[in-house]
């Protein structure tokens, strides 16, 4: 029963650091920002390409090996099919994701440079300018003659 104890404690410990929530969280704005992405691809591009290419539709396109057997109306055996527009559909998605995504974090990038060239510049501030040595010593000098001091 400890040992269950001791793993249940792990499996806490794990699960509350910060990067796990961080994770999770990544995970979840990740997913609604592929469903973003699948929208863009199926609902805006995919219908331009469509309509260039005389109104082919990439899910569509398929290389058929063995085609499917029909017999009084009933479909007796499946078609044996590549589907290599399904294929194509899903590149094209993965390029505009990472498209998207190398531009996201290149404008996250120039951002953050900024605000850290922001906090370089106000850490670098000169210090206001003391007086130099000759300064120093000829007012130490100034002051010994004032006080009579023979040097």
């Amino acid at each position: 029963m400890s040992n269950l104890n001791n793993v249940m404690k792990e499996f806490k410990a794990f699960i509350l650091k910060g990067n796990i929530i961080d994770m999770a969280v990544g995970v979840i704005i990740g997913g609604a920002f592929s469903k973003i992405v699948t929208s863009l691809v199926n609902d805006i591009l995919m219908p331009v390409l469509g309509a260039l290419t005389g109104g082919a539709s990439f899910n569509t396109l398929k290389y058929v090996i063995n085609p499917a057997v029909w017999e009084n109306g009933e479909k007796v055996k499946e078609e044996a099919a590549i589907l290599y527009g399904s294929f194509l559909q899903n590149i094209l998605d993965f390029i505009i994701i990472g498209a998207c995504m190398f531009f996201m974090i290149k404008a996250v990038a120039v951002v953050s440079s900024r605000f850290h060239h922001e906090e370089e510049k106000k850490e670098e501030a000169p210090a206001p300018a003391g007086p130099t040595q000759e300064e120093l010593l000829a007012e130490i000098r100034d002051l010994l003659k004032e006080r009579n001091v023979s040097l």
